[in-house]
Order: structure tokens, then C-alpha cells, then sequence
């Protein structure tokens, strides 16, 4: 009986349950390139099952089979023999954002000593010309080594097509046929690509990191009435916390006790602050205006909404770069192949022919160089740098070739409406006065009431009475007696013997019973998107002050010459419907409001999903973090925040609406220049290809050749340099 106990327990233990996967973070991965030399090295090891590793957030995500362990150990070990580091996170979790400058990293000194050393050569060249190639050859070999090392540890661990196996191979060739100075220059321009490719890593990683900082890093817990100080990641759903005026909640949560103005710009871009109550939800890094809130709990520190927002700008840029290099796939089916194509013909020749063996090696040496493709690789970002210099001479800042060469394929481009298509601010539109008081008169009430607030609409109020009273307008500004905040709903105070109250539409409704007059033009003044602010003398209506956040002045131009190129414009804002919907109308584009940071970007991954991309997204704002993110090209504000700005992939500096057509004509203008450099280069490729393995020409023709190509291709890029933005792409 015993022997069969265990026969028939098994019959119904549960399956191994997967195991979690496993994050590491990893320092040195700059892009497509790294990620699959770790990927493939790691699919190697047992009790691996699935490996995904990113460049972008700089880390490692593992899987082990079911019931098993990963093997940490042997992971590291690999991970450091491909010449990155694995960086302990409980030991410093700040370290991206105190990431050393580029001159202090590996890749960045290796540029430095290359430079230098390749200086120097030039120098000795032509000082000493009795020392021939060697000052070449010695810059060539240092910058040369690492290279090499990583090309060999690549290729014990499996993957042997990488593009540091294609350079090894380019550079030893053009030693080999005594083209020490050209392997010296390719060799240093290799060095300088791979750094800047760590630059803009970097810079992607400490965007994401800034977004942490939005949420404060302390809170003011609630208990038995009394308020402590504890760190805001301890907080957990059901405590209670107090937020007082001026601090930035440190939670999602309920507002339990008290009503207040918040400031929830960080989250969905909205310019005027709203009205919060008792019941009413309220969000992480959001800002408290006004009165003090007492909140409940509603998420833990790592599923509020900042850190969706991380998760969600983490996993877009992740999932946004690419497989790997262009070169990379394209060294694995060329390098093997003009490899081969040398070998035959360096050995056929003498075997079928009288040809002598030095004669076929050197042919087979001057076919190898022409047909490494680093002149290619290296002169057609002539033409990317061309337009990029165009653009940035314009105010349009693109970060890299690839994203100038996306921008031309757009198709639609999402537009945020505070900050993007408006000026971001709220502007006096309307004033309406009652019972024969003047309009003036209601502005100069309202802007004494509102003086020295900081509140957005008070602002407004107050710049627009001293744009309309000229330089004596604080001399004329009466003082308020007694004034105080109504928290949540305006202001009250004596102005000039007169009891006097500036308060929302919705609070006048509990102070009195409004006209059907007032309650018409209130609705229509909010039916067009306006915010409103009601002057009551002893609490009866005198007049009211609407006010809205505008469009630029080019927004309208900006979106006609999007829809000249072809490129259809849709508004995503944060805003509340009514507003957005008014600002639509007026601008003639299809519009949709009250969307949270995930919304914004779900709208962009649905569109991508219905083949309606290559999809742009435009915004100012850390809400936009994760459109912009999710999107093809990132475009942010140059008046944006510094976390819009990082997250980008690229700025509009001078904040016109029209440079984002701008941005798209330019692109389509330099594609073009382009793929002329493609075939011009693969054209002298072709014809010198041909000629070498004939015997027609030799290793000074194949230089020339090489360097040929490089100096046409650059000449057609400098045209770029005089493109006009009235060029029609």
C-alpha cells in the first residue's frame, strides 16, 4: 500500500508554477547591436527559457523554465564576458542619474586616444614621411584591440556576425593591402558612433529616472489625528495622509476631508487647475493649490500613476528600438559572402591559370577592400548630417538620422492642446456685466480681489487689467480689507467699502438662485470651452469674467500645412471634452479630451494596430511622456518640460506649430539625397568590384575608389546645407 502513495498523490500535484521573471540592470548596452549579442549569449545557458534585453532602460529580463532556477552566477559571468556590468540596484539606485560624462567612459576615451593618436600619425606623416605607414598602423591596432576582443568574445559565445567582427575584418584588410591610414580613420569613426550611441542611451535613462521625482519622496501620515513624517514608497491603500497647500500629492487616492483647487498638469496637461471635493479622485504628483486635503490611500507607491507612466515610457521606448543595427543584418548575409568571393579568388586563379599567388592574393586583398562597406556606412550619414544641421540652424532639433529618415513616413500625428496648439496659459475672452455696471469696472474689482495670487485664472485676471490701464495700473488698483481664500472656489474680501466675492459657477450655486439670464450665458460661455469666474456684490451677480486658453497664432497654418503634405492632424489632450471640443471646432481638427497619460498612449498603439501609422505625437508635458514614447517620432515643445524634452525624439526649439511640417519636408528632402548617396556609393562599388577581380585595376584604384565615393557622396550632401523650408516636400 505503501508503494502506491505516491503514484497516486502525483495524480494530483499541480504542474511547476512559471517562474518570475527576473530584471537586471546592466550598464554598456547602447543599442539593437548589444541587445542581441546578450540575448544570444544568454539563450545559451541552462535554465534559461526566454531572455529580452534593452538598451533603452539598460536592462536584462530573464525567464527560467518551470520549477527551475536562473543560474545567476553563470549569468553574469556572461553578461561581463561580452564587456558589460551588471550593476547591483540595492546598493546604489540613483546611479543612472549620476552616469559619468561620455570623455569618462570606456567608449569615450577610446575616441579620445584614437583622435589623438590619429593626429599625431597625420602629423608624423608628413614631419617624418621616412616612417611610412607605422604611426598609422599604431593608431589603427589601439583602437583596434577592443574591437577585436569583443568581436572574439561574441563569437565564443556564439555570434559570430557582429558588426565588430565586420570592422575587425575591414581594418586587418586595408592593413594587409597597406591602407594603414585609411583602417586608422574607419576604426576612429567606429569608436565615435558607438559612443555617441551610449550618449543618447544615457540620456533616455535618466529621462525615465526623472520621472520619479514628480512624486514626492515623503508624506504626512495620518494616524490617531496626528501627522508624521514617513517615506511616500511605504505608503499602502487605506492609510490616510494630510497634503497641505503648495505640496505635491504623494499618492492616488480619495480626498476624505476638505475641497481644494489642484494642479493637474503633470498628469494630463491640463492648464486651469480643478476643483476637488470630498469623494472625488485625485492623483500622484498632482499639486495642491489651495486648501488642506485629507486623502486616502487608493494605490501603493509602485502601481500610482507616475510609475504607470514609467512603466509605460520604459516599455514603449524599449519596444521602439530596433532588432538590431541595419549593418548588423547586413554583415550577416555580406561579410560571409565577400569573404568568399576573395578566398576563390585568391586560390582558383593560380590552380586553373599560370597566374602567380601573389598576383591572385593581392587581387583578393583589393577586393576585399572596395568591398567593405565602411565607406558606404561611413559617407551616407554626410547627407543625415546635412539635414540635420539644417534643421537644427531652424529650431528643429532631431535626435539622429533614423529618426530624420521616420519623420518623412509619418502619417498621422497626434497634437496635444495645452502648451502645443495653445499657448498654454488661460487669457481673458469674455466679459459680461450686470444691473449698468461697466465692464471695466468688473475687471478692476476682480483683479483687486485677485491680487497677489499665484492662481492661473487670478494671473489672467491680472495682466489683463494692467495690459488694459497701462503703466498706472497699480496706482489704481484699490485695496482689499478682510480678504480670504473660499478654498476650492474663489475669492472674498471688502474692496472699497463693498462686500464682494469672486467665485465659480458652481459654488454661486449654493449662495443663490441665478436668473435664467446668467444661467444662459453661462452655459454658453462654457459650452465654448471657457472657465468661469462670477463677481457677486452681497452675493448677488454683477458680472462675470470667462476665460480660455488660446491657440497660437500659427496653429491654424501649422495644421493646414500638414494636410498639404498628406500628413492627417488628430488633438489628444487631457483637458476636460467641452474645452477640447470648442478648441477643435476653431482650429478645424478632429479632437478628443479627458484622457489620462495611458489613454493618450493607447490611442497611438490602436492606430499603429489599424495600419494607420507611421504615427507622430506632439506635447509639452510630462503627460505626454508615454505617447511620445509609444510613438514612431516623439515631437516635444521647446518650452516643454525637461522629461517631454529627453523622452522626444525630437524639439521643436522655437515652439511653432509649423515646424513640425517643416520637420517632415525636411525629412523627405534629405531621403531623397539619400538614397542618391546609396547609389552612387554602391554604383562605384559595383564597377571597381568588377575591375579588381579582373585585374583591371589595383589596391590604389580600390583607395580611390573608396575614397571616391566617399568625396561625391559628401559633395551631393552639401546641397542640402541650402535647402529652403518653402520647398515643397
Amino acid at each position: 500500500m505503501s508503494g502506491t502513495t505516491p503514484a497516486k498523490t502525483s495524480q494530483h500535484q499541480t504542474p511547476p508554477a512559471a517562474s518570475a521573471p527576473t530584471t537586471l540592470r546592466v550598464q554598456g548596452m547602447d543599442c539593437g547591436g548589444c541587445e542581441r549579442k546578450v540575448e544570444t549569449a544568454l539563450k545559451r545557458l541552462s535554465h534559461v527559457e526566454q531572455v529580452s534585453a534593452s538598451s533603452v532602460t539598460g536592462s536584462v529580463r530573464l525567464t527560467a523554465p518551470p520549477g527551475k532556477t536562473l543560474p545567476h552566477s553563470d549569468i553574469e559571468s556572461t553578461i561581463t564576458a561580452l564587456g558589460y556590468q551588471v550593476i547591483d540596484e540595492s546598493v546604489n539606485t540613483t546611479e543612472p542619474e549620476k552616469s559619468s560624462s561620455w570623455w569618462q567612459s570606456p567608449k569615450g576615451r577610446l575616441v579620445i586616444i584614437s583622435g589623438v593618436l590619429l593626429a599625431l600619425a597625420w602629423g608624423l606623416k608628413f614631419a617624418w614621411p621616412a616612417l611610412g605607414s607605422w604611426p598609422f598602423i599604431a593608431a589603427t591596432v589601439v583602437g583596434l584591440v577592443p574591437i577585436i576582443q569583443h568581436a572574439w568574445q561574441a563569437l565564443k559565445l556564439g555570434n559570430p556576425f557582429t558588426i565588430e567582427m565586420l570592422m575587425s575584418i575591414a581594418a586587418l584588410g586595408a592593413l594587409a593591402i597597406n591602407a594603414a591610414a585609411e583602417a586608422a580613420v574607419v576604426v576612429f569613426l567606429f569608436a565615435v558612433g558607438e559612443m555617441l550611441e551610449g550618449v543618447a542611451a544615457a540620456q533616455a535613462r535618466r529621462s525615465i529616472s526623472a520621472l520619479s521625482k514628480l512624486t514626492p519622496s515623503t508624506a504626512r501620515l495620518l494616524e490617531q489625528g496626528e501627522a508624521r513624517e514617513v517615506a511616500a514608497a511605504s505608503l499602502v491603500p487605506g492609510q490616510r495622509v494630510q497634503v497641505r497647500p503648495g505640496d505635491r500629492l504623494p499618492c492616488d487616492g480619495q480626498i476624505i476631508v476638505g475641497h481644494s483647487s489642484i494642479d493637474e498638469s503633470p498628469v494630463n496637461g491640463e492648464s486651469v487647475p480643478r476643483e476637488r471635493s470630498e469623494g472625488e479622485s485625485v492623483f500622484a504628483g498632482t499639486v495642491n493649490l489651495d486648501g488642506v486635503l485629507e486623502v486616502e490611500v487608493t494605490r501603493s507607491a509602485e502601481n500610482n500613476t507616475i510609475a504607470r507612466v514609467i512603466k509605460l515610457v520604459e516599455e514603449a521606448q524599449a519596444a521602439k528600438a530596433p532588432v538590431a543595427r541595419f549593418i548588423d543584418r547586413f554583415a550577416f548575409y555580406y561579410m560571409p559572402a565577400v569573404v568568399g568571393v576573395a578566398l576563390v579568388v585568391a586560390i582558383v586563379p593560380p590552380l586553373v591559370s599560370p597566374m602567380l599567388w601573389s598576383e591572385s592574393i593581392y587581387r583578393a586583398l583589393a577586393l576585399l577592400l572596395i568591398a567593405c562597406p565602411c565607406a558606404l556606412v561611413i559617407s551616407t550619414p554626410a547627407a543625415i548630417a546635412a539635414g540635420l544641421s539644417v534643421g537644427a540652424r531652424n529650431g528643429l532639433l532631431m535626435k539622429g538620422g533614423a529618426v530624420l529618415e521616420q519623420l518623412g513616413k509619418l502619417k498621422r500625428v497626434a497634437l496635444d492642446k495645452t502648451g502645443t496648439l495653445t499657448a498654454g496659459k488661460p487669457t481673458v475672452t469674455d466679459i459680461e456685466s450686470f444691473d449698468g455696471v461697466s465692464d471695466d469696472e468688473i475687471v478692476r474689482l476682480a483683479a483687486a480681489l485677485e491680487q497677489g495670487s499665484s492662481h492661473p485664472l487670478a494671473v489672467a485676471i491680472s495682466d489683463y487689467f494692467q495690459n488694459n490701464n497701462g503703466q498706472q495700473s497699480k496706482a489704481t488698483l484699490p485695496k482689499v480689507d478682510a480678504g480670504r481664500a473660499l478654498a476650492g472656489h474663489g475669492v472674498a474680501g471688502q474692496v472699497e467699502g463693498r462686500e464682494l466675492m469672486l467665485v465659480s459657477p458652481r459654488y454661486l450655486q449654493t449662495l443663490t438662485q441665478g436668473s435664467s439670464k446668467l444661467d444662459a450665458t453661462i452655459t454658453a460661455l462654457e459650452t465654448q470651452g471657457k472657465s468661469l469666474a462670477v463677481l457677486l456684490e452681497n452675493q448677488r451677480p454683477i458680472g462675470l469674467i470667462a476665460l480660455r486658453d488660446e491657440p497660437r497664432e500659427d496653429a491654424r497654418k501649422g495644421l493646414q500645412a500638414l494636410e498639404r503634405l498628406g500628413v492627417q492632424a488628430v488633438m489628444l489632450s487631457g483637458d476636460n471634452a467641452r474645452t477640447v471640443a470648442a478648441i477643435g471646432k476653431q482650429l478645424g481638427i478632429e479632437a478628443e479630451g479627458e484622457l489620462m497619460p495611458e489613454d493618450k498612449a493607447l490611442r497611438v498603439s490602436q492606430w499603429q494596430a489599424a495600419g494607420l501609422g507611421p504615427i507622430g505625437k506632439v506635447g509639452d508635458g510630462i503627460n505626454d511622456a508615454p505617447a511620445l514614447a509609444a510613438a514612431e517620432v516623439g515631437i516635444a515643445m521647446g518650452s516643454g518640460t525637461d522629461v517631454a524634452l529627453e523622452t522626444a525624439d525630437a524639439a521643436l526649439l522655437k515652439n511653432r506649430v509649423e515646424g513640425i511640417a517643416e520637420m517632415i519636408a525636411l525629412s523627405r528632402a534629405t531621403m531623397r539625397n539619400v538614397k542618391t548617396n546609396v547609389a552612387l556609393a554602391l554604383g562605384f562599388k559595383a564597377l571597381f568590384l568588377v575591375s579588381t577581380a579582373l585585374g583591371i585595376t589595383g589596391m590604389w584604384v580600390a583607395v580611390m575608389a573608396d575614397t571616391g565615393a566617399t568625396v561625391l557622396v559628401t559633395l551631393n550632401a552639401l546641397h542640402l546645407l541650402r535647402y529652403r523650408f518653402n520647398d515643397r516636400a
